[in-house]
């Protein structure tokens, strides 16, 4: 309930905060269909980095052939996307804390427009040198633009029943882009000619960003509460007092802050890093199969490069499920609320988790052994790819599972623990399918991915651990405790 302003001094910092908490230009404020607005556009972007960073994974071939890598030993054709990503995991930590702290909108403008000319290097790119240099800094300030959203969330919606839904959406979205970016290379990839495969394929992505940049720039609005505090405070002098306690570090403490919070948060918090183990595994995952796929539906079932990057489609398909299957499981989350005697009224954390669980244990893991086991020539293709299905359902139920248990258990330093999270994830992203190829190669179709199940079937733990012992494991972690005291 809100507080009566007359009840405090005309001039009172009280009075003042209690006029920009119902100021019209507060962000929380805004009406829904200007807050749906900019978000749709954030995933629309989202989505699109997520597609260039695994689209070059079909036309893998041709890039080793083009530019005379050789594929015998190692699979360096696969470099461009471990440096994406490990720019994806580096950039946010350093784009973030500025975006955050001196506006959101003129940054992510910015971000986007220079995100969009790096796609030129990338086409006309001359050597491998030029293009991997030019796929690391596009990784960079496309991991900014993705890790965006939850700020852009953060900023509209006050409580974490608003930020279910967008939160969600955002997990599917993030996952959804590099799962097709495989299947945009086929398409893309079939209507050029084959040497001219990667220009086809960054001319279409330069004309969508040049083609959305547009709307971009329309509808993106500044949605940091104190920034738009301050800039109101300069035409309205009774909200001038609440700008009086905004505080702004210097560059070097928000670059420190948002490089030694996570990496503390890493090693000191059990839960933030076997959560982070289980989520980048997950996303990790998703980039293994671009090998996988192309290497097991080559070899079993003599499929080109752009029909297996078609398969990737089905993983997708499993994503989608599963997008919906975290609906209940939200509402179940704020049902939590009525049975929380610890907080009475408070949604309980670990409520967060149960969907995860099946989905980790029969998603992820029954998926991998299902895909393992029915890749032999005698097996209709289908068979495999419905396992894969059930593998895309398990990612985007554990990611999202861990990104919103995260966010409720370390409230005030959710932002690092997600940002652990994110540099995970694409830490695996980048490096762990460099051992694909050598993996399948050396075990085998069936045990290789078999291997990957029963990892699956380990990291299960970490959720059934927390539903059963999460109360006592939060009051034991100094974080959550100073957090809950602020």
């Amino acid at each position: 309930m809100s507080r009566d302003v007359s009840k405090f001094p005309e001039d009172s910092l009280e009075a003042s905060h209690e006029r920009w908490t119902h100021h019209q230009g507060n962000p929380l404020n805004w009406p829904e269909s200007r807050k749906w607005s900019i978000i749709l556009v954030a995933f629309a972007v989202t989505l699109l980095v997520g597609l260039n960073a695994t689209s070059v994974t079909t036309p893998a071939l041709i890039i080793a052939e083009r530019f005379h890598v050789s594929e015998s030993a190692f699979p360096h054709s696969f470099w461009p996307v471990t440096v994406w990503n490990t720019g994806a995991a580096i950039g946010p930590m350093i784009g973030m804390p500025l975006l955050e702290n001196f506006g959101i909108q003129k940054g992510y403008l910015l971000v986007y427009l220079v995100f969009t000319i790096m796609v030129i290097p990338q086409a006309v790119a001359q050597n491998f040198a030029t293009l991997l240099v030019s796929r690391a800094v596009a990784g960079a300030l496309g991991g900014i633009l993705q890790n965006a959203i939850e700020q852009l969330s953060a900023d509209m919606w006050a409580t974490d029943k608003e930020r279910n839904l967008p939160i969600t959406l955002y997990s599917y979205v993030y996952v959804a882009g590099v799962t097709l970016g495989p299947a945009l290379g086929s398409i893309v990839g079939n209507l050029s000619w084959r040497w001219y495969a990667i220009e086809g394929l960054k001319i279409t992505s330069l004309i969508i960003y040049c083609a959305l940049g547009p709307v971009v720039i329309s509808l993106i609005k500044e949605t940091r509460g104190p920034v738009l505090l301050k800039r109101h405070a300069r035409e309205d002098e009774s909200l001038a007092k609440a700008t009086s306690d905004l505080k702004c570090p210097s560059l070097s403490a928000l670059l420190w802050e948002a490089v030694s919070r996570p990496a503390t948060l890493l090693v000191t918090e059990p839960v933030v890093f076997f959560l982070t183990l289980w989520a980048a595994f997950c996303f990790g995952l998703v980039f293994i199969m671009t090998q996988s796929v192309a290497q097991v539906y080559h070899e079993t079932y003599g499929f080109s490069d752009p029909a297996s990057g078609l398969v990737q489609i089905s993983l997708f398909v499993g994503e989608t499920v599963g997008f919906f299957a975290c609906l209940p499981q939200n509402a179940y989350y704020q049902r939590s609320a009525a049975r929380n005697t610890a907080e009475p009224g408070v949604p309980i954390p670990e409520a967060r988790l149960p969907l995860s669980i099946p989905a980790s244990l029969f998603g992820l893991g029954g998926g991998l052994f299902w895909y393992a086991w029915a890749s032999f020539a005698h097996v209709h293709w289908m068979v495999p790819t419905i396992g894969l299905a059930f593998v895309g359902f398990g990612i985007v139920v554990i990611i999202t599972a861990v990104d919103m248990y995260i966010t409720d258990a370390y409230t005030k330093f959710a932002g690092s623990a997600i940002a652990a999270v994110a540099l995970g994830e694409n830490l695996f992203a980048a490096w762990l399918p460099l051992a694909a190829k050598s993996m399948y190669t050396n075990l085998g179709f069936q045990w290789a991915s078999s291997l990957l199940g029963f990892v699956a079937l380990v990291l299960t733990l970490a959720p059934i651990v927390l539903v059963v012992k999460g109360e006592t494991i939060r009051k034991k972690s100094r974080f959550i405790i100073e957090a809950a005291k602020s």
